[in-house]
């Protein structure tokens, strides 16, 4: 492709055309001024500085390496000098520079931002727990833009290390049950016998002696109650029978605050259901069926209520109760949303839901087939495969899909045992690890074909939407007629074909006319193809599937629940169980959030935000016992965590709106936090911590804040309301960071034991020095010497011209 350096010298072709124009009009040499036109405007051009950008590879053979060696307190758990070691053993090779991060805080992204140059190449020698500053992924990112590869050197385990944690809300409800979980780390991973206690205000209420073989164990403690309101204290202690290096941090502190039941109101709550018996056991509800009152509510829950129960007055109220930053939560059931003539009804309005069957985005089955050939390491495609197949993963309108992953170098590899349903949270985790671990093969071969033939098997018994997504750089050369083959089968079964080709220097990728063999390939089997540059994402545009009813769930009359967002706050700490045996059968509306299907894809409970409050759709009903009951099981066990979750969320902030509300997180020795008050009532605002007062800002409507950094460790007071400081962060995360390798990989890095770096890294680094430079050339001759030929071409023609006028002229005069 041609570019100007000085594209406004083309202006002056206007001039030149106008004179031309204006000589053709006047004069008869017709075919003289239009090649002193052509000759104008090939010199203007030339003054224009047309030039053309061609690429060539260069390479480094003494890359520049800045080794990061992290030297902070959690690293006295390796071997120590690792990094020394490595330091001498690069600098015999090729320029290196050593950097040491030392004290009680790691700062890994800082460290990396700040030594990315974009010249040189990072090598991290560290446990991977970075614990302060710029984000680890975040600096990465920038490494990799300004192009600057960082690589990870896992140093060697010496010594082994536990710690521990309380997990769990630190505002309480006086007298209700709640779960804490005491989280208990080792660095190693093996074997060790412990014991532990926990106390509640200095009482121990709960102690027990755990043998745990792996890196973290949930322990978790139930039915732990507050009798008092205000502030209380929880406190763990482990007692190692093994190896421990540092005893800091085997003591946690969590501090409490319990408050008084929420005030809720019930409209249409049948009191000896299974909802009621929740209910009225964790909050203070209000039975009236009118809506009286209801700015002192912190939720109303509408239990199976026909929509003539509201008038459109009603439903303006509810409306400006939403707006107030509360919450509502309608259950189902058989005088409800579709039974209780919701739909185009005023309720409907804020609700998340239609009263209508909604259409289900199911029934597609999809297979990644990954190219992990040598050449995505040469070329750097690596990273880019992957991020575009986690990114497909996390498309949000194949929650409901089943899909399989294949890699391909010189033969086929099954990475996912088949197809996975991508509703479940630990689905999405395993195909994420699997395809981390991904690492481009030995051979130079790129066998598409070997990686089809798979992914035909796999898609062979499937019905319903199927799709094949191959994610390359291209170099398919050797493998093009048979994957052709194969690709024409598979297309012929009526499956769709996607290629995403990461652009490369790969000169695999072109046939001898310069046309991409990938689409070429999609061409003929009528796929859609996408050409990307690094760093960027393919948009496939899945199309909504129309529902298909699960026959064997409508025969034996049960639907099996299914978590569809297990990240939201309502579902993450909860693992449904069970069927129902009715719903109310509604559709989600645009920007509304489904937590829980059924295994026919009905939403069964549908939140979103209305203004500033919230509100939930359980389109199914109370569990009340009876011949047409539904939802028994969802009001048993664990399963009753759900309702008591969506109140919660509905709830928002169970705290009372009056006088001064402090609001404080607790923190880590050494970690500053922001605390907040809010005076609902007039008066000074004043807060003290530990006596002293604090300097507040005024940072929103009577909203205060200020920045505490309270020692030493154990509880401290801040008017009344607690916080609690524990061990510095350096000693909270033990051993290795097992999930930084796969975000190493995933920005185009690699992982090495401290042995392997010594063998492998500098050739790795030799070879990620190669860069794709852009050369100039000029092509300003070019139109210099048509210019030329043109003026030349004219005058040796008009000579010969004038020439043989003359000799005629002769020859007449001369007779």
């Amino acid at each position: 492709m041609v570019r100007l350096e000085n594209p406004e010298m083309l202006w002056l072709i206007i001039p030149a055309l106008i004179a031309g124009l204006y000589l053709l009009k006047k004069g008869t040499k017709k075919g003289l001024i239009i090649s002193r036109i052509v000759v104008a405007i090939l010199l203007i051009i030339a003054l224009a500085s047309p030039f053309t950008l061609v690429p060539r590879i260069t390479t480094d053979d003494n890359p520049d390496l800045v080794i990061i060696s992290d030297e902070t307190d959690s690293m006295e758990l390796f071997v120590n000098g690792t990094a020394s070691e490595l330091y001498e053993a690069m600098t015999a090779k090729t320029s290196a520079s050593l950097v040491r991060l030392t004290g009680d805080s790691t700062a890994l992204g800082d460290a990396i931002v700040q030594y990315a140059t974009g010249d040189n190449q990072i090598v991290l020698v560290t446990d991977g727990n970075s614990n302060t500053g710029e984000e680890l992924e975040d600096a990465l990112q920038f490494a990799k833009e300004t192009g600057t590869t960082v690589y990870y050197v896992q140093p060697e385990l010496e010594t082994n290390d536990m710690s521990v944690q309380i997990v769990g809300d630190k505002t309480v409800i006086l007298k209700n049950e709640n779960q804490f979980d005491i989280v208990v780390s080792q660095a190693m991973d093996q074997e060790i016998s412990y014991n532990y206690e926990l106390y509640s205000d200095d009482t121990l209420i709960r102690s027990g002696k755990v043998t745990q073989t792996t890196r973290e164990k949930s322990i978790p403690v139930t039915q732990v109650k507050f009798t008092k309101l205000g502030a209380h204290t929880l406190k763990a202690i482990i007692k190692p029978s093994g190896s421990d290096v540092d005893p800091i941090n085997n003591q946690y502190y969590k501090a409490v605050y319990a408050i008084p039941k929420p005030t809720i109101r019930a409209i249409g709550l049948e009191t000896n259901s299974p909802l009621a018996d929740i209910l009225l056991n964790l909050y203070d509800v209000s039975t009236s069926g009118e809506l009286n009152n209801i700015d002192s509510k912190k939720a109303i829950i509408i239990d199976n209520t026909h929509a003539n129960s509201f008038t459109e007055d009603d439903v303006e109220e509810l409306q400006d109760y939403l707006n107030e930053g509360r919450g509502i939560v309608v259950v189902g059931g058989d005088r409800s949303y579709n039974y209780g003539d919701y739909l185009d009804s005023p309720i409907e309005e804020i609700l998340p839901v239609f009263s209508k069957p909604t259409d289900w985005s199911g029934g597609r089955n999809i297979v990644l087939v990954l190219d992990i050939s040598q050449s995505t390491a040469a070329h750097g495609t690596i990273a880019d495969i992957l991020g575009n197949a986690i990114n497909i993963l996390h498309n949000d309108n194949l929650r409901d899909a089943y899909l399989g992953v294949i890699a391909f170098g010189s033969e086929g590899m099954d990475v996912s045992g088949g197809l996975l349903f991508l509703g479940t949270a630990s689905n999405l985790e395993f195909l994420e690890s699997e395809m981390a671990t991904l690492t481009p093969g030995s051979t130079s071969e790129t066998s598409l074909n070997e990686g089809l033939a798979i992914a035909d098997e796999w898609l062979d018994n499937e019905v319903g939407e199927l799709e094949i997504i191959i994610i390359s750089d291209g170099g398919i050369e050797q493998s093009y007629d048979e994957s052709l083959k194969v690709a024409e089968d598979i297309e012929d079964k009526g499956v769709n074909l996607y290629y995403i080709h990461i652009r490369s220097s790969a000169p695999s990728q072109v046939d001898n006319y310069g046309n991409f063999y990938a689409e070429t390939l999609m061409d003929e089997v009528g796929g859609v193809y996408f050409h990307l540059d690094e760093g960027e994402r393919a948009n496939i545009e899945f199309e909504d599937l129309q529902q298909t009813e699960d026959e064997e769930a409508a025969d034996i009359g049960t639907y099996p629940l299914i978590e569809y967002n297990t990240k939201h706050f309502i579902t993450k700490d909860i693992e449904i169980e069970g069927s129902i045996t009715g719903y109310d059968d509604v559709t989600p509306k645009a920007g509304a959030d489904r937590l829980i299907i059924t295994s026919t894809g009905k939403p069964v409970l549908t939140t979103w935000r209305y203004g500033l409050g919230r509100v939930a759709a359980l389109s199914t009903d109370n569990g009340q016992g009876g011949e047409n009951m539904w939802a028994t099981q969802l009001y048993s066990g664990n399963n009753s965590k759900l309702i008591s979750s969506t109140v919660n969320w509905a709830i928002g902030n169970p705290r009372e709106e009056t006088g001064a509300v402090v609001d404080a997180p607790d923190t880590w020795y050494g970690t500053p936090v922001t605390i907040e008050l809010t005076m609902y009532d007039e008066g000074i605002p004043t807060l003290k911590l530990d006596g002293d007062a604090l300097d507040l800002s005024l940072t929103g409507n009577n909203v205060y804040e200020a920045v505490i950094n309270p020692s030493p460790i154990g509880l401290h007071d801040l008017s009344g309301y607690p916080v609690a400081v524990n061990y510095a962060l350096e000693y909270r995360d033990v051993g290795l960071n097992e999930e930084l390798p796969a975000i190493i990989k995933s920005y185009g890095g690699s992982t090495y034991s401290v042995n392997e770096a010594r063998a492998k890294l500098f050739e790795e680094a030799q070879g990620n020095s190669e860069k794709l430079v852009r050369d100039s050339v000029s092509q300003k001759i070019y139109f210099l010497l048509a210019a030329l030929i043109i003026f030349l071409g004219e005058v040796i023609l008009r000579r010969i011209k004038e020439i043989k006028e003359m000799k005629k002229l002769q020859q007449e005069i001369e007779t």
